[in-house]
């Protein structure tokens, strides 16, 4: 098994929005990129790759305080640092069931330009969203 850092560098996700259905992500921050690995001396050791692949993440519950040994950042800096968008507070098993019963599908993260309010219709709703150019 491996963590989010590896995941989220591995270039087989390149392009496609991760989603992760462990309970709480973030906690053990993210690993510094100057050491490097011993047999592959161009690669970060605690990495797949040089950068991040993914185009954006879903979690369900988001760490912000981190508590590794080896951490110098936390997920969330290290995804604003790279300009990957994210969201936390996702169902995400229950975006899982989705995926599996419907199979992989193109999906888009859109985030608000300002509070959406209780009870507001749909196609108000999205007006207020950004487009986030990739």
């Amino acid at each position: 098994m491996v963590g989010y850092p590896e995941s989220l560098t591995d270039p087989s996700y390149r392009g496609q929005i991760l989603v992760l259905t462990y309970p709480l992500i973030g906690n053990y921050g993210v690993p510094s990129h100057d050491e490097m690995d011993p047999l592959l001396k161009d690669l970060p050791a605690y990495f797949e790759s040089n950068q991040i692949h993914v185009a954006g993440l879903v979690v369900g519950q988001a760490s912000a305080e981190f508590s590794h040994h080896l951490a110098n950042s936390s997920l969330g800096d290290w995804l604003k640092r790279e300009g990957i968008p994210a969201l936390y507070g996702v169902d995400t098993r229950e975006v899982t069931k989705r995926i599996r019963e419907e199979g992989v599908m193109l999906g888009k993260i859109l985030f608000p330009t300002s509070a959406v309010g209780a009870g507001q219709q749909a196609e108000g709703v999205l007006a207020e969203y950004q487009d986030v150019a990739w």
